[in-house]
């Protein structure tokens, strides 16, 4: 304290440096090294793929379906599911799907179109295919199943031709 009652100046802030700067070049001025920071691998490549999936053959698929009385599609749903949560790392899954068609099957021909579409999505591609073509099956299932073989022409060709876009051979 002094011995006269003036105010004490306060002490003066030093500059907060911004972040993830580099620091000022020496006197050589070559500038240091920025810090080394990596993204995470999720966001630094959103399009980064992993193991291409099967292409099917659609009346193959059908042919099964008919001679195993529906079974090939529980497996269809599954094998599907498995290889695009494995390709883009996204969507529910084989396991999933698999409870899902055996549960609440009907859900199913609105979330594989939709999770086919996002496949093209992701890619920034338009859509072939999306959650209203659901609609296929549950409007016209009922007419000699001319709409689930509509829905399944249409989802499990989009599913097909994005396999070949990323190098399927089939």
């Amino acid at each position: 304290m002094t011995d006269t009652n003036d105010p004490v100046p306060a002490p003066a802030a030093e500059p907060v440096p911004a972040p993830y700067s580099a620091p000022a070049p020496d006197a050589g001025g070559v500038p240091a090294p920025a810090p080394a920071y990596a993204a995470p691998t999720a966001y630094a490549n959103p399009t980064a793929a992993g193991p291409v999936g099967n292409i099917r053959s659609t009346g193959t698929c059908v042919l099964l379906t008919i001679v195993t009385l529906g079974i090939y599609s529980i497996y269809w749903y599954y094998k599907v599911h498995s290889e695009m949560k494995a390709h883009s790392g996204q969507g529910i899954g084989g396991g999933l799907a698999l409870l899902l068609a055996l549960v609440v099957g009907i859900a199913m021909p609105f979330i594989t179109p939709n999770e086919v579409g996002g496949l093209y999505e992701r890619q920034g591609k338009q859509k072939p295919v999306s959650a209203t073509t659901g609609l296929w099956y549950l409007l016209l299932g009922w007419f000699f199943l001319v709409g689930a073989i509509v829905w399944f022409v249409k989802t499990n060709g989009a599913l097909n031709e994005y396999w070949r876009s990323q190098g399927a051979q089939g």
